[in-house]
C-alpha cells in the first residue's frame, strides 16, 4: 500500500496529455511523461485494502477484471510512494516482460478492478506502471540480460505481437536458442502495424527489441512461414513450434455496395499509414489518406478511436464514428457492478482531438449501415444507414430493431471498417495440422497450450481470439513455460 491516508487526500491523476489541438498536428506521443513526484502522490492512493483485486485477472461476464500478469501492483505502488524506483522496477517487470506497453496500450482492466473504485476514481495504475519502466530506462537499469548456460534445444516463434515476444524472451531466459519468424519488415506485430505511432510509437518496441536481439533471440522479417519458410522445414529445423499469430481475419460488412473503392478495412488503413510514416515520413504516398474527405468510421472501439485520430493527422473534411451500441451511461449501472470492468461512457484521445478540430464529438449511435453507393464510377460518395433500439426478450436474447423514419444518407469518401476479427488466418492452420476450436482459433487449452501436433504450442489471439494485449504477455508466458516443461521434463518458467 501507500500512504494510509492518501486515498483520502489526493486527487487521481492519470498521464498528461498534450493539448488535443496542438497533437492533432504531428504523430508524437500524444502523452507528456508523468513527473516522479506525481507518480509518487498517486502510488499514496493505493489503500491497504486488505483483498487487493488489481492484481488477480479473470474474465467476469465476457470482460476482463484485474491484471492478466498478476502484476504486483499494491507492491509497486508502495515502492513508488517511498520513492524506491529500482525496487519498484524489480517488481514490476517480476510480472510482465513488456511494461513498457502495458502502461501506454493496455486498457487497465486493473483499475477497473481496484477497491478504491468502488466509490472513488480508482488508483491510476498504468500511469504508476509506465512512469517505473521510463525511470528504469532513463536510469540505465534496464539492460540486456542473456542467459549464463544454453542448452541445446531449437524454439521457433510464429509472430512477434506481445505473445510471440512474451514466449521468447522467456524461452531465451530458460537457455533454449529461440527463433522468432515475423512476415512483415519491423518486428511487434499489431504493436507496431495495429496501434498508431503518436498512441505506441515503435521506438518504445524498437527499443524492448534490440535489448532482447542482445539477450540472444535472433528476429527473421519478411519471412512468412508456410510461404517464404515451408512448414515441413520449420518442424525438421527445430525442436518445438509456438504459433502466436494473432487473430488477423478482418470481420467484414457484407451490405451492398462494400465492394466500392474507398471501402477499407481499418486495420488496412492503419498498417499502410504507420509503415509509409516510418519508412518517409509519408513522403512515399504509400498510404490510404483521409485528406480532404468525408470519413466515415464504422466501429466503436479502439482501433475506430485510432482511425478517428489518423484521419484528423490527415486533415480530413469531416469524420463520424458509428456505434450500433446505445450511448454508454456516465457511471457503473446496478448490473454492472464493481469489479466487472465498468461499461461507461469514455472520451478517448481520437474523439478529443476529433472535437478539438471540427468542433464536436465524432460519434453516431445506434446506427447501422444498410448500404455503400457510388459516383458511377466505382468509388464510394454516401452511406446510408437507419438507427436501431435495442432490447432484451423473454428468453434473454439481445434483439435490434430497425426504427422505420430514421433512415439517414451521409456523405463519404472514405469508409473505414472496425468491426473486429472473427478469428487467425487458417492457410498456415492447415498446413501445419493443428486442430481448431468452432471459432477457428487453434485449439489448445488454457495454461496448456498444447496443439493437437507433437512440439507444437499455441497462445495468444491465435489461441484465445481477439483479445487485449494484457492476455497475450500472460499467455506468452504461460506457453513458454509449458514449452520449456516439454523440451527439459520440467522447468523453472513462472
Amino acid at each position: 500500500m501507500g500512504k494510509i491516508t492518501g486515498f483520502k487526500e489526493y486527487k487521481r491523476q492519470s498521464t498528461p496529455e498534450r493539448e488535443p489541438l496542438e497533437r492533432s498536428k504531428d504523430w508524437n506521443d500524444y502523452k507528456v511523461p508523468m513527473s516522479d513526484e506525481e507518480a509518487k502522490v498517486q502510488g499514496a492512493r493505493c489503500m491497504d485494502c486488505g483483498v487487493p483485486t488489481c492484481h488477480t485477472g479473470t474474465d467476469i461476464n465476457g470482460q476482463t477484471s484485474g491484471c492478466p500478469v498478476y502484476h504486483l501492483i499494491p507492491e509497486w505502488n508502495d515502492l513508488v510512494y517511498q520513492g524506491q524506483w529500482k525496487q519498484a522496477l524489480e517488481r514490476e517487470l517480476k510480472m510482465n516482460n513488456f511494461p513498457e506497453f502495458t502502461g501506454i496500450a493496455c486498457p487497465a482492466p486493473c483499475e477497473g478492478a481496484c477497491v478504491l473504485g468502488i466509490n472513488e476514481p480508482p488508483v491510476a495504475i498504468r500511469s504508476i506502471e509506465r512512469s517505473i519502466i521510463e525511470k528504469g530506462f532513463d536510469e540505465g537499469w534496464v539492460q540486456p540480460e542473456p542467459p549464463t548456460i544454453r542448452t541445446e534445444k531449437l524454439v521457433a516463434v510464429v509472430g512477434s505481437g506481445p505473445a510471440g515476444l512474451a514466449a521468447a524472451a522467456q524461452l531465451n531466459k530458460a537457455g533454449h536458442n529461440v527463433t522468432v519468424f515475423e512476415r512483415d519488415d519491423r518486428i511487434g506485430g499489431l504493436l507496431t502495424y495495429g496501434i498508431p505511432e503518436m498512441k505506441l510509437s515503435y521506438d518504445v518496441v524498437e527499443r524492448r527489441v534490440d535489448i532482447l536481439e542482445k539477450e540472444g533471440i535472433t528476429f527473421r522479417t519478411n519471412v512468412e512461414i508456410g510461404k517464404d519458410y515451408p512448414v515441413d522445414e520449420l518442424q525438421d529445423d527445430f525442436d518445438s513450434v509456438i504459433l502466436c499469430g494473432g487473430a488477423t481475419n478482418h470481420r467484414d460488412l457484407p451490405v451492398e455496395g462494400r465492394e466500392l473503392k474507398g471501402v477499407h478495412f481499418a486495420m488496412d488503413f492503419l498498417h499502410a499509414n504507420t509503415k509509409s510514416l516510418l519508412d518517409s515520413n509519408l513522403e512515399d504516398g504509400n498510404y490510404i489518406s483521409a485528406k480532404d474527405k468525408d470519413v466515415i468510421v464504422i466501429g466503436g472501439g479502439d482501433t475506430g478511436t485510432d482511425c478517428l485520430a489518423t484521419s484528423i493527422r490527415h486533415n480530413c473534411k469531416s469524420l463520424t464514428q458509428f456505434d450500433y451500441n446505445e450511448k454508454k451511461p456516465s457511471v457503473r449501472e446496478d448490473n454492472n457492478p464493481w469489479p466487472e470492468w465498468p461499461v461507461i461512457h469514455r472520451v478517448e484521445y481520437g474523439h478529443k482531438e476529433a472535437e478539438a478540430v471540427l468542433g464536436s464529438d465524432p460519434r453516431a449511435y445506434t446506427v447501422v449501415t444498410k448500404k455503400f453507393v457510388g459516383d458511377g464510377n466505382g468509388h464510394v460518395k454516401e452511406v446510408h444507414t437507419i438507427e436501431v433500439e435495442q432490447y432484451v426478450d423473454e428468453d434473454g436474447n439481445r434483439i435490434k430493431k430497425e426504427i422505420p423514419g430514421t433512415e439517414k444518407i451521409w456523405p463519404a469518401q472514405l469508409v473505414l471498417l472496425a468491426i473486429g476479427f472473427t478469428g487467425p488466418e487458417q492457410s498456415l492452420i492447415k498446413e501445419i495440422g493443428v486442430k481448431t476450436d468452432p471459432r477457428t482459433n487453434v485449439k489448445a487449452d488454457y495454461g496448456q497450450y498444447k496443439t493437437s501436433v507433437d512440439g507444437v504450442f499455441a497462445a495468444g489471439d491465435m489461441r484465445r481470439g481477439q483479445s487485449l494485449i494484457v492476455w497475450a504477455i500472460n499467455e506468452g508466458r504461460e506457453a513458454a513455460r509449458e514449452c520449456d516443461r516439454y523440451l527439459m521434463g520440467s522447468t523453472q518458467l513462472p
